[in-house]
């Protein structure tokens, strides 16, 4: 048994990944320390989710990838509900819904539920979808019956949770569950629990279904100050995020960072995103990149405020740049094509904005080509 006080969430960790591995319930992946642990039972657990009135009125669920939660995947299948899998750590964008072929098996079903079935049959759901979640399954490492969650140490079921937050795909009634071994079930002292902690409304374990009742708020977007640069490096869909939130005149200050406020009086211009229609700007041509593609802007016209975008396949089409633009968050105001000379200006409110779409679209790719990104004066200095 844990001590009650002076316990860490790492200790609660450590302890249930060494009494699973101790008393032999623990499946494979083994070890399971480190990782979401699956268990013995875990396709048992899963069937519990069949019973839930959530799930069975339920159009959309998402479901993490890891090997628990293979079962839930697949009766999400069996079902004819559409199926989302967040990308493993976030890689290539938020997740992918999973497109069994025409007239799919149960055996099919089942490897489309799998890790290399997620990869084989699914096609990636971008920022700009407006794709609503009904029903959030996570993983945990431990979990208390007043719906307190622990995850692996890394966060990223929470900063899942918090971008589909971020995307309109969640609100604050959407039922979260997650399935695990009894032995996972256990006091979780309140103070440990964060405000960026994802809470859950039901726990499914092979013996029984806890409706926790929780009434804990979960978190309302992302915490901007718990996420550090290197965490931005690493996922360019935050990058993209923090990119929409910044132009809404929202603090994405990150940890570390001293905080800019915005200047005052200043127009803020908000971007479309998932499931919201564009706001209007003073501007006539803000958000207008669909009509815009005008005339090249001469050497001297070039401004702090341009983006240069070269490298552009022969075959590319403008319609193609602009999706990508759009599924990343970094809509310019105009846009300029020049296809011929495989590039283009994209251009923005001003420098700031400028910058922040640079840095959103480095590694940019239009099919097989990684596209060159920079400030337009910068190019021009070369």
């Amino acid at each position: 048994m844990l001590p009650r006080t002076g316990v860490s969430k790492q200790d609660i960790r450590e302890h249930i990944w060494d009494y699973m591995e101790s008393q032999n319930l623990a499946d494979f992946p083994r070890p399971v320390h480190h990782r979401i642990p699956n268990f013995k039972g875990a396709s048992h657990a899963a069937q519990q989710l069949l019973r839930l009135p959530a799930f069975k009125t339920a159009g959309t669920v998402k479901v993490n990838p890891d090997a628990p939660q293979k079962n839930a995947r697949f009766f999400v299948l069996e079902n004819k509900k559409t199926l989302l899998v967040p990308t493993p750590r976030l890689r290539t964008g938020l997740f992918n819904k999973i497109t069994p072929p025409p007239g799919a098996t149960k055996d099919v079903l089942r490897k489309c539920a799998t890790s290399q079935g997620v990869r084989n049959y699914s096609v990636p759901v971008g920022l700009d979808s407006r794709v609503l979640v009904d029903l959030v399954v996570v993983g945990s490492v431990a979990v208390s019956e007043k719906g307190w969650r622990i995850g692996k140490g890394e966060g990223y079921a929470d900063l899942e949770y918090a971008m589909m937050v971020s995307m309109g795909a969640v609100s604050k009634e959407t039922p979260v569950v997650t399935i695990v071994h009894d032995c996972q079930v256990v006091d979780i002292p309140e103070e440990l629990l964060e405000e960026h902690d994802i809470t859950v409304d039901y726990i499914l374990t092979p013996t029984r279904v806890i409706a926790t009742g929780c009434e804990r708020p979960k978190p309302m977007g992302i915490t901007w100050s718990k996420i550090s640069r290197e965490m931005m490096e690493k996922i360019p869909i935050l990058r993209s995020l923090r990119a929409q939130e910044q132009q809404a005149g929202k603090d994405v200050t990150l940890q570390g960072e001293h905080r800019h406020p915005p200047e005052p009086g200043r127009q803020q211009t908000v971007p479309p995103s998932a499931g919201r229609r564009p706001q209007d700007t003073p501007r006539p041509e803000a958000n207008s990149m669909e009509a815009a593609c005008g005339s090249p802007p001469g050497e001297g016209a070039l401004l702090a405020a341009d983006v240069y975008v070269g490298n552009l396949p022969r075959d590319a089409r403008v319609s193609d740049l602009k999706r990508a633009l759009r599924e990343l968050g970094s809509v310019p105001l105009q846009l300029t094509w020049e296809g011929r000379r495989h590039r283009a200006f994209l251009h923005y409110q001003d420098s700031a904005a400028a910058q922040q779409a640079v840095t959103c679209l480095q590694g940019l790719r239009l099919g097989t080509d990684t596209l060159r990104v920079a400030l337009a004066r910068q190019q021009r200095d070369k």
